[in-house]
């Protein structure tokens, strides 16, 4: 059988002060800060068995702070004190600030208490980002 050359990469973690507008494919391991649904749809046991939700987390590392914004079943996993790992995380721009967050194509997962304590006097989404066009001259 031929050897396969696929070796799987030991994931390089991004600290949050690292985090920048329109990257993706971060490894982060951050501690739930503080966490709360800001919409609901759909009920369990209504018609549609799919619920949507969605909850702004405050979740952060030694290095500071930023929202994540939980979608779904991630949203059981936002619990205060709780320390995740996330996988494939990507910053997106909400209202001029940052968010992290983690689509399909990444993953949320619990992990051991990390030995830690958040930076809460730098939260990375309470920085305004302004889009300037750039015209092509």
């Amino acid at each position: 059988m031929a050897e396969s050359n696929f070796n799987l990469r030991k994931p390089v973690f991004a600290k949050v002060d690292q985090l920048r507008p329109g990257t993706r494919g971060h490894t982060l391991a951050v501690k739930v800060v503080d966490s709360k649904v800001i919409k609901q749809k759909g009920r369990p046991d209504g018609p549609q068995p799919r619920q949507m939700r969605i909850s702004e987390c405050l979740v952060g590392d030694e290095t500071g702070m930023i929202v994540f914004t939980a979608r779904n079943e991630q949203v059981d996993l936002m619990k205060p004190g709780s320390t995740l790992i996330l996988r494939n995380a990507k910053i997106d721009i909400y209202k001029g600030s940052m968010r992290l967050a983690v689509d399909k194509w990444g993953r949320v997962e619990v992990t051991d208490p990390g030995d830690f304590t958040v930076k809460e006097d730098n939260n990375l989404s309470l920085i305004e980002f302004e889009f300037i066009n750039v015209d092509a001259e």
